[in-house]
């Protein structure tokens, strides 16, 4: 691997805690690329202790980065976001090894990962507040904003890059430290990010990243009354099991979890533009993304046709190793995902569904899920509630728009969601009545580092990216300054 990078030095194999690289723990894991199996690095682990000083260290830089200038704070993330920027082919072949996209979208995940620190890094300077006249003339009311404190982050491996720029530049922007810990499968995009930010200046202890076990780690953060935010990228299940050990500390959450999103096609739209909005939601990643297209619902009045032109496109893609440039759909993060869908495949198969292309692990390996389509599919079954996670279309079929709305509501998640219709009243119509977070319409390139991303019901609380990103890591403090009578 080392010889595939121009910066050898970005590949690190342990924890950084407190502007120091950890590489004397006994414990290891070794760190494989799923399109090979091939044993990428080995990682010295961190343990609980190591946690607990990653929070004291947090703590003690954030005694004086809270204070530091807001211009300050913009030219060191500016630096760090230019440093990102200029190693960006190292960046996108550690996340093709260690992940399996396509290299070509891991430099697109760097950009967009790198635009949320430039975003952040001009925000810095825009933390307002407010005056409130009060009665009488000898008070005035003040709002001001403050850094929240010692923040803990938890990451997923599906973005390793981006989900963790998109965390660490607000909370930096804001004036709070920032504990990372990074999904076990792809922890050395987390750790590449981290000498980038050495190398930029960030202050020792204000950026932190924790390599471990979850279970072992995310319970120091969240029973520590020192951190004073948690927020986490990943399962419903789990996202409810930390806001429950977080309740006794009283942290403050975001928490960006489950996604169900219907792609909703009516007979009205523009059938191409959204067949190849489909494509590009459902098929990017290999599936594995929470916002892509889990159920795509097509008015039965076009439906066959759909499926026909949505087979036609899908026969085109090329399945392989990331780092061939023309791959276009690279393997599941592991073996295990791939079971994971297979199972899913499988099981709607044998309740009716049938199988229009796909459907079944690649001989190229165990990790990798031929691109597939399901029709035949109905709300009954269980691929219309779980989150597939993987290159598979299921196409269900609606009749009016009031079953439309039905059926992208029948769900506890509400992250992501897409309408294709070229009939304005209806296209409002549907981003009311549908209960989701975001809602795009003729377009699924919906996220962005000036959009509020988020979900609502059990796709979590709060937002990342734009002002309501930044606002996400600040305290609220009321001032009343009286004797202001002459």
């Amino acid at each position: 691997m080392i010889n595939a990078l121009i910066d050898p030095t970005l590949l690190k194999t342990g924890s950084y805690l407190n502007g120091k690289w950890l590489v004397d723990s006994e414990n290891t894991i070794k760190v494989t690329n799923p399109a090979t199996g091939e044993i990428l690095t080995t990682l010295h682990t961190s343990n609980e202790q190591d946690a607990k000083d990653s929070i004291v260290a947090a703590n003690k830089a954030f005694q004086q980065w809270k204070d530091t200038s807001v211009k300050t704070r913009f030219n060191l993330l500016k630096k760090w976001f230019d440093l990102i920027v200029a190693n960006k082919q190292d960046l996108a072949t550690i996340m093709t090894l260690e992940q399996g996209k396509p290299f070509d979208e891991s430099i697109g995940e760097v950009e967009y990962g790198a635009s949320y620190v430039e975003w952040f890094a001009e925000e810095a300077k825009r933390v307002y507040g407010d005056v409130i006249n009060l009665p009488g003339q000898d008070r005035q009311g003040l709002v001001i904003r403050q850094p929240i404190g010692v923040v803990a982050a938890i990451t997923p491996w599906n973005f390793p890059n981006a989900m963790i720029t998109r965390k660490a530049a607000p909370a930096l922007a804001a004036g709070c430290t920032i504990i990372i810990k990074p999904a076990s499968e792809t922890p050395l995009s987390a750790l590449a990010l981290a000498e980038l930010a050495n190398r930029a200046g960030i202050p020792a202890g204000v950026i932190n990243i924790i390599v471990g076990k979850s279970r072992e780690l995310g319970k120091v953060f969240t029973d520590s009354s020192t951190v004073r935010k948690l927020t986490f990228t990943g399962s419903t299940p789990v996202g409810k099991i930390l806001m429950k050990q977080c309740a006794d500390t009283v942290k403050r959450t975001s928490m960006e979890l489950g996604g169900n999103a219907p792609l909703i096609v009516f007979d009205d739209a523009d059938i191409d533009k959204a067949i190849d909005a489909t494509i590009a939601s459902k098929y990017r990643n290999s599936g594995q993304t929470c916002i892509c297209a889990n159920r795509i619902l097509v008015q039965d009045t076009i439906y066959q046709t759909f499926v026909t032109k949505l087979k036609d496109k899908v026969k085109e893609f090329r399945l392989g190793n990331g780092i061939d440039k023309t791959t276009t759909h690279g393997p599941l993060v592991s073996e295990n995902a791939a079971n994971d869908v297979n199972n899913l495949v499988q099981q709607a198969v044998s309740q009716g569904a049938k199988v229009e292309i796909g459907g079944k692990i690649s001989p190229l390996g165990n990790c990798y899920f031929e691109p597939t389509i399901l029709t035949n599919l109905n709300p009954k079954m269980d691929i219309f509630r779980e989150e597939i996670f993987g290159p598979v279309a299921s196409i269900f079929t609606f009749s009016t728009e009031q079953e439309a709305i039905e059926m992208a509501n029948d769900t506890e998640f509400g992250l992501a969601s897409y309408v294709f219709t070229n009939n304005i009243g209806r296209a409002w119509r549907m981003a009311t009545k549908i209960e989701y977070g975001m809602v795009g319409i003729n377009e699924i390139a919906i996220g962005s580092e000036m959009i509020p991303f988020g979900g609502v019901k059990e796709s979590g609380n709060g937002r990342e990216g734009s002002k309501y990103g930044l606002e996400d890591y600040t305290e609220m403090k009321y001032i009343c300054l009286g004797g202001l009578a002459g």
